[in-house]
């Protein structure tokens, strides 16, 4: 979950470390550092803090160096100070290290290596692993690389490490098993990151690591090898999708609300050339040869963790309505934990923002050890869940940088309303109403464009909310999930505590908690579910709860009992989900600025969780 750059060249390493660190610090902030090395000398300097504190003191020091190395964290092993910010270096003072990762067997380690007599300066998992490495180089006589390679046999758990050594100036060393790395390739230079936005300023050509590879980079190339059996691995580069825009705030003062105002283009680059909207049908081209087996299967699995769970949810709802497909939601941190039955005759649907989310991963690898087809939904190109998975589809959400997920969110759930189209047309939907629901999801970016031209209600709801400390979300159908990722935006963003529950089941526990303080959102479209939803409103409003009722049409009744109405365009009812997804993110969003939060890297949270 943390961010790490690297670089090798002929450049000042600095500056474009520095920024490097600003590109990934939504990867985690808890705290910063960097390492240089020039004509065998090393220096670092790291801080506590996001990485504006580092830069305060790397503006004021000489450091300089060719070759260099970055690393923004979220803390795992130690609390966030200085001295467990990354790098670490040996006992030596001459091979630092920067990790992505945990190592489970790092106490074992630790004490071979303390009866060998290695003191630790710091309470990190890293540290034990640079000082395995010194021991292995100083000992055994292998050059750099292989020392490297040694240790990282001996290691159990997941890294993405770049490291190098002064007595060995002219290389750079890096490796993945369970944390991504990507490797940019330049005029005479190269690139090293957890994603591909350090890279993209300098170079478009790129090499992904796959799981369980390193590769050495010194003035003669770049050289991949297994780390397992030291085999040679030849790559071809590919080319990096986005542009530098995309990953810029531009003229917003966050990208979470740029990101927001992004939906209307991402959610219609998803469904570009997959839509068939005068056939009433989609193409799916990343899963059209699994088609039978996925709609043969004897159980559907969706997996996903956070958001990407929600997706899930509301995709279960889509599939079993429409395609009359039986369809399982599991968590993936606690789907690989149980006994779940799978053969051959199931398919797991895994969904991921980065591609790279431990649990989605470890689910899916399970699951493919058991025979079942894997089917995966991501954002992101090379990703290690694009590559394991039998077959799947992506997201066009582009880079998304604030921590909690919105662009990638509504796409996810763009591809899951296409396969629920495609797979409702093959069992019995109309040409008549997937046309419908295929028009509707077209005219979307028109939809959005109407909220987001006319927020007033939104912020005058969070300018008389904004001291709350608890807020319920009630949704019924589809619309639960809604009122779960609701609640979730507003925990994640603005520190308010916010719970997520069907709106039936409010009368079994959570109407204990209404009074006159408690906001209630109420997701209110006119469907078949709301003459229930209007009851629900009713019972809280006699227990004098703040109603704020989330609708596609004010009627008299609504405009009476609710103190705030948040209205979403008037559309095909099952498009209704989406919208108000959006909505709910804008308050979310407009809560946590006037409570002055983070809003792009709330505290504790990273965007890319690459460990259990």
């Amino acid at each position: 979950m943390c961010g790490i750059v690297g670089y090798f060249g002929k450049q000042d390493a600095v500056p474009i470390l520095m920024n490097g660190l600003k590109r990934l610090e939504y990867r985690g902030y808890d705290s910063a550092g960097i390492a240089v090395l020039n004509s065998g000398e090393s220096h670092s300097i790291k801080k506590s803090g996001k990485v504006s504190e580092l830069k305060k003191l790397v503006d004021d020091s000489p450091l300089k160096g060719t070759i260099g190395i970055g690393h923004t964290r979220w803390a795992t092993h130690g609390a966030p100070t200085d001295i467990n910010s990354h790098p670490h270096w040996d006992q030596t003072g001459k091979i630092a290290i920067i990790h992505n990762g945990i190592i489970e067997n790092y106490s074992v380690l630790k004490s071979v290596l303390e009866n060998k007599g290695y003191t630790f300066k710091s309470e990190t998992d890293t540290e034990v692993l640079v000082q395995l490495i010194s021991d292995i180089y100083y000992a055994d006589g292998l050059d750099f690389s292989q020392a490297v390679q040694v240790a990282l046999n001996q290691v159990i758990g997941a890294y993405g490490i770049v490291t190098f050594c002064s007595d060995d100036p002219d290389k750079l060393v890096a490796a993945r098993l369970g944390s991504p790395l990507v490797m940019g390739i330049g005029e005479n230079e190269y690139f090293i990151a957890s994603d591909a936005s350090p890279i993209v300023d300098h170079t478009r050509n790129v090499i992904y690591l796959d799981e369980g590879e390193m590769v050495t980079i010194s003035n003669d190339g770049h050289e991949i090898r297994s780390i397992s059996d030291n085999t040679i691995i030849n790559k071809t580069a590919t080319e990096i999708e986005f542009s530098i825009e995309e990953i810029e705030k531009g003229e917003f003062p966050h990208f979470m609300l740029k990101e927001i105002h992004e939906q209307s283009k991402t959610i219609i680059d998803t469904l570009r050339g997959r839509l068939l909207i005068d056939e009433g049908t989609a193409f799916l081209g990343g899963v059209r040869d699994y088609i039978d087996r996925i709609q043969n299967a004897n159980r559907i699995y969706i997996t996903a963790c956070g958001t990407s769970w929600h997706a899930g949810l509301m995709g279960k709802y889509l599939l079993e309505e429409f395609a009359g497909i039986p369809v399982h939601v599991e968590y993936a941190s606690e789907f690989r934990y149980r006994t779940p039955i799978i053969d051959s005759q199931t398919v797991i649907i895994a969904i991921s923002q980065s591609g790279e989310t431990a649990d989605t991963l470890s689910a899916i690898r399970m699951a493919k050890e058991h025979g079942a087809l894997t089917v995966g939904i991501c954002n992101v190109v090379g990703s290690t869940i694009a590559r394991e998975t039998d077959c799947g589809i992506y997201t066009h959400a582009g880079p998304e940088i604030g921590v909690a997920s919105t662009k990638a969110f509504t796409a996810q759930v763009t591809i899951l309303y296409l396969l629920a189209l495609y797979f409702g047309r093959r069992n019995g939907m109309s040409q008549s109403e997937g046309t419908k629901l295929a028009q509707a999801l077209w005219n979307l970016d028109t939809q959005i464009e109407k909220i987001m031209g006319n927020t007033d209600e939104i912020e005058s709801i969070a300018w008389e909310t904004m001291h709350t400390e608890n807020f319920l979300y009630l949704g019924r159908g589809m619309n639960f999930p809604v009122a779960l990722e609701g609640a979730l935006k507003l925990k994640e963003i603005s520190y308010i505590h916010a719970e997520g529950y069907p709106a039936a089941e409010m009368k079994h526990g959570p109407i204990a908690l209404i009074d006159e303080k408690m906001p209630v959102v109420f997701l209110a479209p006119h469907d078949r579910t709301f003459d229930k939803v209007f009851s629900n409103i009713q019972e809280v409003k006699a227990r004098k709860g703040i109603i704020i009722t989330v609708t596609d049409k004010r009627t008299k009744d609504l405009i009476k009992i609710s103190d705030y109405i948040i209205d979403v365009p008037s559309t095909h009812p099952r498009i209704f989900p989406i919208l108000a997804s959006i909505q709910l993110q804008l308050l979310a969003y407009h809560l946590a600025v006037l409570r002055g939060c983070d809003v792009d890297r709330p505290r504790n949270l990273a965007k890319s969780v690459t460990v259990e």
